[in-house]
């Protein structure tokens, strides 16, 4: 029996502001017809939009505040057994970690059309809410075309291709997990002072293994150089996956390509879907470097999973 397909669609130009952004309404729009094309229902139980296009009163569930962002991602997430798909296009920022797992003391955030009166969504609350809160059985899609999003939901394992589509980290991030996994079962297995050893030994190898992660030249990546979320999340287990349009430190363009306003991001994984293939999760990853490279983008696309997956054999199946 198939699961059912529920998606989350945001889109955000923010219009009138002096922030406003041109391609965002767009990406919704060409996100849900690709959705709609590999078998998801457009009936408002299915799916959800929100949107600040002018025809969407500010005072409807469906207009993109803070308050309606996070119900909307609980209800994504509520029903077992489902195929979820979250997509959103807008700012992304940073705000104050608000749990001191960030060794730069910012987490990445989510910006709602109220934020100037009602504040931003850290990514700590991102992942309570899309992760933490998910229905036993599910799957869940993640898209994020923003800026500062390449751990926006806080995900445990973080993947980047370089400019030779080499994908960096693998093995090093997946030692570094089963580091603190052992170390983490050692002490669930009750407190000694041998036990206690053991494992600062191995909580202090896998810290060798984080800080020892380089990504070819690039700099350093928040989330990964300590292993924050592997310490933090790595026992949840849920299968989400996450590709963002750039790494937390960088910005994530607002496109005019073939003449029509677009998110860079959203273009270039939609151009790969069309293709009338099934891409595995690091050919996905690659042809996405590869597009925005092609076309002058300097923004790296990043792949995040809640799972130690194989992304070499596993089909992106959406």
């Amino acid at each position: 029996m198939a699961q059912r397909k529920k998606s989350l669609l945001i889109g955000i130009n923010y219009v009138g502001s002096k922030h406003e952004l041109k391609g965002c309404h767009a990406d919704i729009d060409n996100i849900a017809e690709f959705l709609s094309y590999r078998g998801y229902s457009n009936n408002h139980r299915d799916r959800v939009i929100l949107s600040d296009n002018p025809m969407v009163a500010p005072d409807s569930p469906y207009y993109p505040s803070g308050h309606n962002i996070l119900a909307a991602m609980d209800w994504l997430v509520s029903e077992p057994g489902c195929t979820l798909f979250f997509h959103y296009s807008g700012h992304g920022g940073q705000v104050e970690d608000v749990d001191s797992n960030r060794s730069t003391g910012l987490d990445d955030s989510l910006v709602p059309v109220d934020f100037e009166y009602k504040g931003q969504l850290s990514s700590t609350l991102l992942h309570q809410h899309l992760v933490t809160r998910m229905a036993p059985g599910c799957t869940l899609f993640v898209l994020m075309d923003c800026c500062h999003s390449g751990s926006a939901i806080e995900l445990p394992y973080v993947y980047r291709s370089d400019a030779d589509g080499q994908i960096s980290m693998m093995d090093n991030l997946r030692k570094g997990a089963q580091l603190v996994g052992e170390a983490q079962g050692l002490i669930q297995g009750g407190f000694n002072f041998n036990k206690m050893g053991e494992a600062r030994e191995l909580f202090a190898g896998a810290t060798s293994f984080f800080h020892g992660l380089k990504h070819m030249g690039e700099q350093e990546e928040e989330g990964l150089q300590n292993g924050e979320f592997v310490g933090q999340y790595g026992s949840e287990n849920k299968m989400v996956t996450m590709f963002s349009g750039c790494r937390d430190d960088q910005t994530s363009a607002d496109a005019n390509i073939a003449g029509r306003s677009t998110g860079a991001m959203t273009w270039a994984f939609l151009q790969i879907m069309r293709s009338g293939e099934t891409p595995t999760y690091a050919q996905t990853l690659q042809m996405t470097r590869q597009l925005l490279d092609q076309s002058n983008y300097t923004q790296i696309p990043q792949l995040s999973s809640g799972l130690d997956i194989d992304l070499e054999s596993i089909p992106l199946v959406l």
